[in-house]
């Protein structure tokens, strides 16, 4: 791989929600060039795939951990915390869900809540003190058009992504005195496994219409790409973008401005 022009602001990231799609592509993309990654997951990708990504088993550090879990997080990060330095922070980790505020269950909701909300609340808590101490430190949130955009059947997991865009001004405001950055960006759809999984059950025999189908509702006229994603999320943790902090970043093929 090339020399990037962008040079990260720390050696050290942890990466939530890392072990497929677009979090997968972030822990390849800041490994090649150099950085430590420990990943939080519920589970740990194949063998097979970590070879696919060409990921270095001795700097990737793959746990399985659940981040609802704030106590668990917490040892977690003090664990990590004596190793290396707690540089940056990037909360991917996050799950779907399909409904309206009808038809959306209570535990649905609050499952979404405790996953995509609660999860990077429950990190960001975890590495501050540390990213205090040390008088630096950047925090990437991942949020959603879904965030901003009003998208059907989506009640539960827009009210998670909003949250996020929320915390991340306030984490912004809050820290920016301790020298630390916080962002987030904001994907329309990305071609992940989690997508090709989705049609597959929801829309059998007719995968590759539905496919066509979901890649034309981006102005742009497809779908985004985990690597693409990841390059945007590389850029907001270098040492380039120390000018930036509380801002979106919609990578979106046009989706929020141009879809009307």
């Amino acid at each position: 791989m090339k020399e990037s022009p962008f040079e990260l602001t720390s050696p050290y990231v942890i990466i939530t929600g890392g072990a497929s799609g677009i979090g997968l592509s972030m822990v390849s993309l800041f490994n090649k060039h150099g950085a430590i990654v420990d990943v939080f997951d519920i589970n740990k990708p194949s063998n097979e795939l970590i070879e696919e990504k060409e990921i270095d088993k001795n700097t990737v550090h793959f746990h399985e951990i659940d981040i609802t879990n704030q106590q668990q997080v917490k040892e977690l990060v003090s664990v990590i915390a004596i190793q290396r330095e707690i540089g940056m922070l990037i909360n991917n980790a996050g799950i779907a869900h399909i409904g309206n505020a009808m038809n959306t269950s209570e535990k649905d909701f609050q499952k979404i809540f405790d996953v995509n909300v609660k999860g990077a609340y429950n990190c960001i808590q975890a590495c501050l003190p540390f990213m205090i101490e040390n008088g630096e430190g950047v925090i990437l949130n991942m949020a959603s058009v879904a965030a901003t955009v009003g998208i059907s059947d989506r009640f539960a997991y827009s009210m998670s992504k909003g949250a996020i865009l929320s915390m991340t001004l306030s984490v912004a405001k809050d820290f920016i005195k301790n020298g630390i950055r916080c962002n987030c960006i904001s994907p329309a759809r990305v071609h992940t496994p989690f997508v090709d999984g989705f049609i597959e059950k929801h829309y059998p025999g007719q995968e590759r219409e539905i496919f066509e189908k979901l890649s034309a509702s981006q102005p742009i006229g497809r779908m985004g790409e985990p690597n693409e994603v990841a390059a945007l999320a590389y850029y907001l943790c270098s040492k380039q973008a120390s000018f930036i902090t509380g801002s979106d970043y919609p990578i979106d093929g046009g989706f929020t401005r141009l879809n009307n």
